[in-house]
């Protein structure tokens, strides 16, 4: 059964009201949902202290979470195409909220396993709701909607961080886990009732000014973009620019450690800190500025232009921070840099698919090629034992190396890839 969409008079209003509106719901539902992905890292060691399982065991946990998270997000995009955002909303908020209150009682690592996997069932679901739903409300300005939608994801644990640390130190990861888990569940459970689907005939109104995305592509669906070249250069390119952020998602804590400026003072912006926590607040909102900043960008400059300029920065920042990061006040900065490079995949890859693929088919077409980001989770643990092993001098290398060739494959690859595309009719 289809749940209905907005109504004829929301269609009058959508080019200055409803759309919008319904943007902004998506922000919401996206951060409140961040802190399963972005707050992680606060967890890791004060569970390890209480249960000695060991940092490699316990972040495990952090990749069943992305690959669930990931993999899944073709099916409940397809379900969002299907029944509309609002049923998938509403069942990821209950669904965010059961994963941290099994983690808060959680004794045993299967239990832990079980959090991540019902956690990133909600958080993909969120995802497939809100970022399909911007797609289909703005094909005019894809970039921008994506980009700002994504930067809930990425922003918002950015106000949360020092409360959750603060929170974990007074009462304990558990009580953390179960009050902010909670909260965060049942505010996406409210907003999901309020998420709608624009309605059959809608068309969006005219942006003269973007260069990109205007046009209508030919609809196909998941399986017909997953025949075509394109995608599968897309979904290469995502994983090579997804993987060191990832890794520093995951591992910054170890990270800040290794360099020794954990607890070491920085004085920035009139704040002073200790470097962790300034660089995991700092970072969190740079990672969700970059995305609706790059998104605007790409709409104007184009899809593979602007990834070229992002990507090269990326790796040019990912170089910095392991060659300066042993200075507490680089470290804040850089990190800072790093998640500014890192964060625009998350709007320049839904942008691009829906120019390409259309938008009827949007959220799962988004999703399938979301799952790259469920790829380079895999890298994340070997990422981390190549640290221990070798130095986290190599991977910085290495996640600057896979930014420089994802730059390269924007301009030489995909281009020339989509542009005979359009010379055949693919894209009209």
């Amino acid at each position: 059964m289809t749940e209905p969409a907005a109504t004829p008079g929301d269609q009058r209003r959508a080019p200055s009201l409803v759309r919008w509106w319904q943007l902004f719901l998506g922000v919401i539902c996206m951060s409140m949902v961040a802190n399963l992905q972005y707050g992680w890292t606060l967890f890791v060691d004060p569970i390890n202290d209480k249960h000695h399982w060991g940092r490699p065991a316990i972040q495990a946990t952090f990749s069943i979470f992305i690959l669930v998270e990931t993999w899944l997000v073709p099916l409940e995009g397809y379900l969002v195409d299907r029944v509309g955002p609002k049923v998938v909303g509403v069942g990821s908020g209950v669904l965010v909220a059961l994963a941290w209150v099994i983690n808060s009682s959680a004794d045993s690592l299967p239990l832990l396993y079980l959090g991540a996997v019902i956690g990133g069932i909600g958080v993909g679901g969120v995802y497939g709701a809100t970022v399909g739903n911007a797609l289909k409300w703005f094909p005019d300005r894809r970039g921008l909607a994506s980009g700002l939608t994504a930067m809930g994801f990425g922003a918002g644990s950015a106000l949360t961080v020092v409360p959750i640390a603060n929170m974990i130190k007074a009462q304990g990861y558990e009580a953390t886990f179960l009050k902010f888990g909670i909260i965060q569940g049942a505010v996406v459970f409210v907003v999901g009732w309020l998420l709608k689907a624009p309605p059959a005939g809608f068309t969006a109104p005219k942006n003269p000014a973007a260069r990109v995305g205007a046009s209508p592509a030919t609809e196909r669906t998941p399986l017909e973009m997953a025949q075509t070249p394109a995608f599968w250069i897309m979904y290469v390119m995502f994983v090579l620019t997804a993987t060191f952020g990832l890794i520093a998602t995951a591992q910054l804590t170890a990270i800040a450690k290794d360099f020794h400026v954990t607890d070491s003072p920085v004085a920035l912006f009139g704040l002073t800190m200790a470097a962790l926590p300034f660089a995991l607040a700092t970072s969190r909102i740079l990672n969700g500025v970059t995305r609706p900043f790059f998104g605007w960008v790409s709409d104007h400059l184009g899809r593979e232009n602007t990834m070229f300029v992002a990507f090269s920065l990326e790796g040019v920042a990912i170089l910095l921070l392991g060659s300066h990061g042993g200075n507490a006040t680089a470290f804040v900065l850089l990190t800072c840099l790093v998640y500014f490079g890192f964060g625009e995949i998350f709007s320049l890859f839904p942008a691009i698919c829906g120019d390409t693929y259309g938008k009827k088919f949007a959220a799962a077409n988004a999703g399938l090629l979301y799952t790259a980001k469920g790829a380079a989770a895999l890298l994340v643990v070997p990422g981390g034992l190549i640290a221990t092993k070798y130095g986290w001098h190599v991977v910085f290398v290495a996640g600057a190396a896979m930014s420089f060739v994802a730059a390269i494959m924007a301009l030489l690859v995909l281009k020339p890839v989509r542009t005979r595309m359009n010379s055949v009719g693919a894209i009209t």
